[in-house]
This record gives structure tokens, C-alpha cells and sequence, in this order.
């Protein structure tokens, strides 16, 4: 099985935190749209007629687009491949995007799944972070999307400078009151040439707290567990029959194709990506070109990316497949690697399989570097 992304890169406004690759111009929308139909026409063989059973539209703000653009789009990843029956069709939206017309019209879509921007259901948080909706909206648009739509996502901010482990803990409260089945919850992080990174270097917004974030964390995950969540990969927390399928297959190391600038592919022993800029990625789609980089991964990369993917889920690394797919020399570099982290409790094994601990969760990203073969 095989998931397609579709990179719709535009937005109202930029967020202060976020490095993704997107413009607040629309003027290049209906241009990018008919290149993002062309690129998929031209991509059809790529993932060479494997049944496509997600399909994942993100951004970038895509509940930009009108609900004939998104219609056209998902009819031409059915027309170009192999769609299975009732596949997981997600579309990421912000809460200002939705209204109860423009729901009910998602409805009558092939969209299946919604995951929405909410990032925090405070005035100051979404102000600071300079999102484009409002506290209140972000309560009316989960009151009105849980009448329409039973499978929705939500994003969440944790380690936000000065939040108390009681404001955070009203955020949760909140998610949990609307009853929705899946959050992806995010620690706050700064990126290179964000306005962010820009106002923490300026003195005007205070530095990343590490304690404090690792306090919200381990918060989140004794209240999703109360409310019947499954942590199954660092950032995410989904109701049983919940998980995001598209995403899940990312972390289990499946194919996947990426459409529209800036999106990533991945198959096997290739990974590429088209580039981050809207009017080349256009004209080289114009000119029949793929605008993509490829690189060929070596079984080191494959062994590390492996590593580095296992060690975020429940799953975990199975020791069995290591040895199989990469043989006996990277398996006992595995369980070398591993003595230190395992005495600190930080990883354990059980049932041939190497997962993280309470304690290693935070800290995972690290932990993984640690056991990559370089």
C-alpha cells in the first residue's frame, strides 16, 4: 500500500514558528493547481500501479482552495492510480476556513478525514504565534466539524515560554470536551530564519524553556491516556481505530509520492523532493520536467532512517528485521548502541522488538542520532 501528499503551498498570513514552504500570495493559485494535476499525470508510473489507500492534502492552508479545486485534485490521483476502496483522504484546515456551509459542502467530497490548525485554544497563545484564527473560532469551528465529520485531527503547541502546566492543562480539557479521536501534539521549536528565531535572538520573546516542555509532555501523555488515547508515535495520540493511516505509513517505511513544490517522495531505496519554489516548480511542470532532486540511499541510510522512524512509534525496531533486511554486523552494532540507553532506562526490549521508555520519549530524536551508523 501507498499514500500520495499533495503540497498546497499558500497562506493568509505567516506564522511566527513556522519554516514550511508556502506564499500569501494566491495570484500563482490557479496556475499551481493545473501544475499539481500535470505533475500527478506525469508521475503516474512512479509508484508503479501499488494501491494508493491514503491520500493526504496539506500545506501550506489547502481549505484555501474551493471545494471544486479540491474535487479536481483528488479526481486526478483517481485517475492516475490505483485507489483502493474507502481509502483515508485527509485534508488539513484551519479553523477560520470553516463554516457550517463550507462543511457540509467537504461532505459531499471524497474527504474523509479533517485535521485542523488549532494550536492553542488561547487569545494570547494564537496571537503570539500570529495564526490567523481566534480562540473563539477555534471552539465554533470543532463544535460545528464534530457534527459533520467523526474522524478529525487536531494540532496542539506544548512548551510555549511561560504557559502554566494549568493553561496547558485547559487546552486538553478543551480537545477533549469537543471528543475528538486523534491529536498531534508538537513541542514549540525554533527554526533558522523564523520570525520566531528572529524575536528570541532580538530579546523581544522569551527562549525555549526544555523543562518546562518535558513537564507539558508528560502531562499530555497521563491525560490522553486517561481519556482512552494511544500514544503510538512521539507527537501523536489517536483514539483505537483512529490512527492516521497516512502518517503511520511514513513511520512504517511504505511508499509514498509527493506532489506540488517542496513535497518529499519516498520508494524504497530513493528519496527525492521537488524544489520549495512556486513559479520553478510551475514552469518546469509547464515544460513536461520533473522539478525534483533524487537521492539513492545507501544501507546505512536505510539502516538509520529506520532507526530513527522505529524508535518513534509503539512498534518500535524489530531486531529480527534488522538482521534480515541489513544483516547480523548492523544488528550488533544495534544492541551495543543501545547498552547505555537501556541501563538508563531510557529504551527497553521486549519481544524481539526495541522501543522507548517514558523517559526516552522526550528525548528520542538523540537517542536514535546515537544509534545511527555514520
Amino acid at each position: 500500500m501507498s499514500g500520495i501528499y499533495i503540497h498546497i503551498p499558500f497562506c493568509k498570513q505567516a506564522c511566527h514558528y513556522c519554516d514550511f514552504h508556502f506564499s500569501t500570495s494566491l495570484k500563482k493559485k490557479d496556475e499551481l493547481i493545473s501544475a499539481l494535476i500535470k505533475e500527478l499525470e506525469l508521475r503516474k508510473e512512479t509508484l508503479q500501479n501499488q494501491p494508493i489507500e491514503t491520500i493526504y492534502v496539506g500545506g501550506g492552508t489547502p481549505s484555501l482552495l474551493t471545494i471544486d479545486e479540491l474535487r479536481f485534485l483528488i479526481d486526478a490521483v483517481y485517475k492516475n492510480f490505483n485507489v483502493v476502496d474507502n481509502p483515508e483522504i485527509t485534508l488539513e484546515v484551519n479553523p477560520d476556513d470553516l463554516s457550517s456551509k463550507r462543511l457540509n459542502e467537504l461532505t459531499n467530497t471524497r474527504i474523509n478525514r479533517l485535521s485542523i490548525g488549532i494550536q492553542s485554544f488561547f487569545e494570547d497563545d494564537l496571537q503570539n504565534m500570529n495564526r490567523a484564527h481566534n480562540s473563539e473560532e477555534a471552539k465554533e469551528c470543532l463544535s460545528m466539524a464534530t457534527r459533520y465529520f467523526d474522524n478529525i485531527t487536531i494540532d496542539l503547541i506544548y512548551g510555549i515560554p511561560n504557559m502554566s502546566l494549568e493553561k496547558w492543562n485547559e487546552n486538553l480539557q478543551t480537545a477533549f470536551k469537543f471528543g475528538v479521536n486523534h491529536i498531534s501534539s508538537y513541542a514549540l521549536t525554533v527554526e533558522p530564519k523564523t520570525a520566531l528565531d528572529s524575536f528570541i535572538k532580538k530579546g523581544t520573546y522569551p527562549p525555549i524553556d526544555e523543562e518546562l516542555a518535558l513537564k507539558h509532555f508528560n502531562h499530555l501523555i497521563a491525560q490522553t491516556k486517561k481519556q482512552g488515547f494511544v500514544h503510538y508515535e512521539i507527537s501523536n495520540f489517536g483514539k483505537p481505530n483512529y490512527f492516521s493511516k497516512h502518517n503511520t505509513s511514513y513511520w512504517q517505511g511504505k511508499p509514498y509520492l509527493g506532489i506540488g513544490p517542496s513535497a518529499h517522495s519516498f520508494n524504497e531505496n530513493q528519496r527525492s523532493w521537488n524544489v520549495a519554489n512556486n513559479t520553478r516548480y510551475i514552469k518546469s511542470i509547464e515544460q513536461n520536467q520533473l522539478p525534483s532532486t533524487v537521492e539513492t540511499l545507501s544501507e546505512k541510510d536505510r539502516f538509520n532512517e529506520y532507526i530513527m522512524t522505529g524508535l518513534r512509534t509503539i512498534w518500535g525496531i524489530s531486531l529480527s528485521k534488522v538482521q534480515e533486511d541489513f544483516g547480523m554486523e548492523f544488528k550488533q552494532h544495534l544492541l551495543n548502541s543501545t547498552k547505555i540507553y537501556l541501563e538508563s532506562n531510557s529504551l527497553e526490549i521486549k519481544e524481539d522488538h526495541i522501543t522507548a521508555t517514558q523517559k526516552g520519549k522526550f528525548l528520542i530524536d538523540g537517542i536514535a542520532s546515537d544509534l545511527f551508523l555514520i
